[in-house]
């Protein structure tokens, strides 16, 4: 099974592309890897991260039993190299195609998405402070897509490619 993760700050589109691709080639399951942390309220330490790789790596290996799925998206923010190695451990373990793109976009195009989403408790100054002071990081990781200034179309063809 292929196993596409999308990774990248709060406020890329990360969320936006992987729904986009789920949408567009049937047969392909979304998971938002928030989904399997939604404590209330939000607790991101060592345990709650462990757990969340857990849950994916639990629903990813439900959906390979799926005989109506052939491929998952992931999405989810992992800046956390021990979470990272990890969710690809058990994909190796779970013998899924994986396929990796972290998105990252200029600074006036994270701030003018940021603002374009108001469904999401997370969307405040604070957060997107954290967000922007995060594109560094993002930035030197591995498989980099720049988004700035493309169609959510286009940065999908780019991953599925």
């Amino acid at each position: 099974m292929k196993v596409f993760i999308i990774n990248g700050p709060m406020g890329v589109g990360k969320t936006t592309v992987g729904k986009f691709i789920a949408d567009h080639h049937p047969g392909t399951a979304f998971i938002d890897g928030d989904w399997c942390m939604d404590i209330h309220p939000f607790v991101g330490n060592p345990e709650t991260r462990a757990m969340a790789a857990d849950n994916i790596l639990h629903m990813i290996s439900n959906y390979q039993k799926c005989s109506v799925c052939n491929m998952v998206v992931l999405a989810w923010l992992m800046d956390d190299p021990q979470v990272i190695q990890r969710i690809m451990d058990g994909l190796y373990t779970l013998k899924a195609e994986v396929r990796n793109a972290t998105l990252v976009c200029n600074r006036e195009n994270l701030i003018r998405r940021w603002s374009y989403d108001q469904n999401c408790e997370w969307r405040t100054d604070e957060w997107m402070n954290v967000s922007l002071k995060s594109l560094p990081v993002f930035s030197a990781m591995d498989h980099v897509i720049d988004t700035s200034d493309m169609s959510v179309d286009r940065i999908a063809e780019l991953i599925i490619q």
